[in-house]
Order: C-alpha cells, then structure tokens, then sequence
C-alpha cells in the first residue's frame, strides 16, 4: 500500500469536519486570519463597486472621435468589474464575514477614485489609473495570502489578470487616442 505520511487520516479528517460545521468552508485546516482577508476583500469589494460606477457613467457620457467603441469597451469592462465584485462578495460570505456595500462608505473604501473625466482621452486616463491601482493592490493582497488561503489567492489571482487586461487595452486606447488629442490641442499635429 502507498504509504502518505503527509495526510491526515480519514478519521481525523471526519472527526474535524464535524466540529465548528457553522463555520462551513473555514475548517481547522484554514490558516488565513479570516477577519483579515474579509476586511481586504471588502476593501477590495468597494475598489470594484466604485469602478463598476466609474465605468458606467463613462460609457454614457463618451463623446467624441473614437467615442462608440471606447464606450462599448467601457461597458464591457463594468460587466467584467461586476463579475469581480460578485466573486469577491461571494467568497466573503464563504470565509463567514459580510459583504459592505454601503454607498455611503464606498468611496471611502475604495481603493480607486471615483473620477469623471471632462473629455474621452481623460475618462481613458482615470480608468488606467484605477485599473493601475487595483493591480498593485491585488497584488500586495496576493502576496499577504501567500500558502495561507488558496482559494482566496487564485480568486484574485484570476481578477488581477483581469485587470492587467484592462490596463493594457486602455493602455492602447490611451496610445491610439493622444495624438488627436494633441492636434485638436496646438491645432496641427505635434
């Protein structure tokens, strides 16, 4: 027989999983601080939230050359945002906390601003500077977690490619979008 010294026994493993069973999916095994994380997913919960509100408004409000398919990609990535918060509220409640997604305290909490840009080449600035934001946050919190909570991890491990996708595609608007911005600026081009 193959010998796992590594493995706790099946009886052990039953006995554990029969104690604290209100906890659900937070075990004995469980080596996060619980209250921890579901405060940085919180704070993370507000950062996609304010984004999602960010986002939206940018899409209604894009005007100009250029404006319809930056708008589709602004709507595109508030239904990606949304999919985050979801994903993040859903794992809050896994790990026995409460998602807050008080209006009042949002903005508060959020890591990324709530800006709306005057014109379309700002709207694309301010949402690379949030997705900018959310990606070294994600990546700080990852690196907290570490081996302590994998779920976790992978969850945002997942977003955070999200958000790399987010800057690079915003990143190529920006690139394609500054040098008519420029010209309408001095008048001719630079």
């Amino acid at each position: 027989m193959f010998n796992t010294p590594h493995m706790t026994d099946v009886a052990t493993l039953r006995s554990r999983a029969r104690e604290h069973i209100e906890r659900g999916a937070v075990t004995s095994g469980y080596q996060g601080n619980s209250e921890v994380v579901v405060r940085l997913l919180n704070d993370a919960l507000a950062t996609e939230l304010i984004c999602v509100l960010r986002y939206k408004h940018h899409h209604f409000m894009a005007s100009g050359l250029n404006s319809e398919s930056v708008a589709l990609e602004f709507a595109e990535h508030a239904k990606e945002e949304m999919l985050h918060a979801d994903a993040l509220a859903k794992r809050i409640v896994q790990l026995g906390g409460v998602p807050d997604m008080t209006p009042d305290t949002l903005s508060q909490r959020s890591h990324a601003e709530y800006v709306v840009g005057g014109s379309l080449l700002e709207m694309i600035q301010e949402n690379l500077v949030a997705e900018r934001i959310a990606i070294d946050s994600y990546r700080e919190t990852i690196a907290y977690l570490g081996s302590n909570d994998p779920t976790t991890r992978r969850m945002l491990e997942e977003i955070l490619a999200t958000e790399e996708e987010h800057a690079d595609e915003l990143a190529g608007m920006l690139g394609n979008l500054a040098p008519v911005a420029r010209i309408r600026a001095v008048g001719r081009p630079v």
